[in-house]
């Protein structure tokens, strides 16, 4: 069966460009992300990934390049590529002093829903994330994982078929940042398209069905996270020294692993393990996802 690229393809992106005087923030950048996945950009702060995605959901203007939401061209035809769009951003923009239910109400008043039809659908959206006991509460008041849970669900109130996610879990703890990763997944797993930006090798490696990996304004790789660690290798013998560094080796077994570690001398620590994206963003950049 032949596959239509345009209906499998929400998001095509071709070569957008953002300049900050004479820095070039992002550096003609290709994208195609595809309909139902979990895509997500990884690189160190800095990277080009939020300018990235504020290009992509309108938030930022483009200095060159073209955009297209299912279908849509993001400049000729911005209300119905915008009606795609869901953005939740790292600084969360919900009225710290408001309930939860007043900030969607709010958020549904401001798409034009109607009284009867935005009561149902909060209704419908706090059940969602079991947001009830909370609805009541100022979101000055929750927790730093409550307060994201707020801000997405802020952002499906009108249904879109895309949502972006800059830095998700940035500042939570891991029990915060698991309970978002499930609501991601029950997300996609409903239909929803998430780009989400990020640091974390982890979430990377957990969330999402293809990474593209950002370094300088430019995309240096995109696959899936396995087929990235396999252009590096499948097994990383690190080596640590008693001076502090550390050396990494790649091999495509573990069998070659273990057969390098033997010809080290006993004044090196070594470490044999599963090859993971930080070993392949350093291998494409040279520098650690940290910035390091």
């Amino acid at each position: 069966m032949t596959t239509n690229t345009a209906d499998e393809n929400i998001i095509v992106v071709k070569g957008i460009t953002k300049r900050f005087n004479e820095k070039v923030a992002v550096d003609h950048v290709d994208l195609e992300i595809k309909r139902g996945e979990i895509f997500g950009l990884l690189g160190p702060n800095g990277a080009g990934k939020t300018t990235t995605v504020r290009m992509i959901s309108s938030l930022t203007t483009m200095d060159e390049g073209s955009v297209m939401i299912d279908g849509n061209d993001l400049i000729k035809q911005s209300n119905e590529a915008k009606g795609c769009l869901g953005v939740i951003q790292q600084h969360i923009s919900l009225d710290k002093d408001l309930t939860v239910r007043e900030n969607l109400i709010h958020h549904a008043m401001m798409h034009m829903m109607p009284r009867a039809k935005r009561t149902s659908k909060i209704q419908d959206l706090a059940d969602y994330v079991s947001l009830g006991e909370y609805m009541d509460k100022t979101v000055d008041s929750l927790s730093g994982g409550w307060k994201k849970r707020v801000a997405i669900i802020a952002a499906l109130i009108h249904e879109p078929k895309i949502i972006f996610l800059d830095e998700p879990t940035a500042g939570l703890d891991i029990q915060a940042r698991r309970g978002l990763w499930d609501l991601v997944r029950k997300l996609n797993n409903d239909g929803t398209t998430i780009i989400l930006t990020t640091h974390y090798i982890e979430e990377a490696e957990n969330l999402c069905d293809r990474v593209g990996i950002i370094d300088h304004g430019k995309i240096k790789a995109i696959d899936t996270p396995r087929h990235l660690c396999e252009t590096v290798g499948n097994v990383a013998v690190e080596c640590k020294y008693h001076d502090g560094h550390t050396d990494y080796k790649y091999f495509k077994n573990r069998d070659d692993a273990n057969a390098y570690s033997a010809t080290l001398t006993d004044d090196v620590d070594v470490l044999i393990r599963k090859t993971n994206l930080e070993d392949c963003f350093v291998k494409l950049t040279g520098s650690s996802v940290g910035g390091v």
